[in-house]
């Protein structure tokens, strides 16, 4: 597991597959986009992340990650709560959210982007698609897109 200091976080990863998320950290590498990635293997862990809770208390709400690649089926708090607790904050609702997941379930979809997801990727099975579309998601939230700055 990478462990960077808080304040450089970009990318919240969060995924409670094993294989699913060395699949992505190998992607996020071989992008060079691995030096600043937080995982959470759960929602809790996730939102505590994000809110500043927990062991992530000292950490300050303002240095939010740039993206949360977000699964939906996690332990503990599912992946549509942690999305609403983060679309739901006015301090966390400008973080671009991307539910990277295995569901291919319409009312995940639809209930993914009512929350105000900002994009909905289904994991490819086979690996070089899975590195493509994570290379992919990470060089598009980090370098390209222009979020607006928060007060």
């Amino acid at each position: 597991m990478l462990m960077p200091t808080d304040s450089l976080v970009e990318i919240l990863l969060v995924e409670d597959n094993p294989l699913d998320l060395e699949l992505a950290q190998r992607a996020l590498r071989k992008a060079n986009l691995s030096n600043r990635i937080q995982v959470a293997r759960d929602g809790e862990e996730a939102l505590d992340y994000i809110f500043c809770e927990g062991p992530h208390a000292g950490r300050r709400i303002e240095e939010t990650p740039k993206v949360v690649l977000l699964d939906l089926k996690l332990p503990k708090v599912d992946g549509l709560e942690v999305l609403r607790r983060i679309k739901g904050d006015p301090r966390t609702h400008g973080i671009p959210v991307v539910m990277l997941t295995s569901s291919r379930e319409q009312n995940d979809l639809i209930e993914s982007y009512a929350l105000g997801v900002n994009s909905y990727i289904v994991k490819p099975v086979n690996f070089e698609r899975f590195v493509e579309a994570v290379q992919g998601l990470g060089m598009y939230w980090l370098l390209l897109n222009q979020p607006p700055r928060l007060a």
